[in-house]
């Protein structure tokens, strides 16, 4: 009669992986950044719309396209 030890070894797919590779929260954190660059470029337009040079070029644009 022959026996046999068990195999102690663990099973590489039960193993965790470590706190580190953890990625919850991951997506929210990339929306957080999109929505952080859409407001501060947003800021940056409403600074150029509001220049002076800026609205005379567009009215002047607008006053052309609607004298065809």
């Amino acid at each position: 009669m022959t026996t046999s030890t068990p195999d102690t070894r663990p099973d590489p797919t039960s193993l965790r992986r470590p706190a580190f590779d953890d990625d919850r929260g991951s997506a929210t954190a990339e929306y957080a950044v999109v929505i952080l660059a859409a407001v501060a470029f947003a800021g940056v337009l409403v600074a150029v719309m509001r220049s002076g040079e800026v609205q005379a070029i567009l009215t002047d644009l607008v006053r052309g396209a609607l004298s065809l």
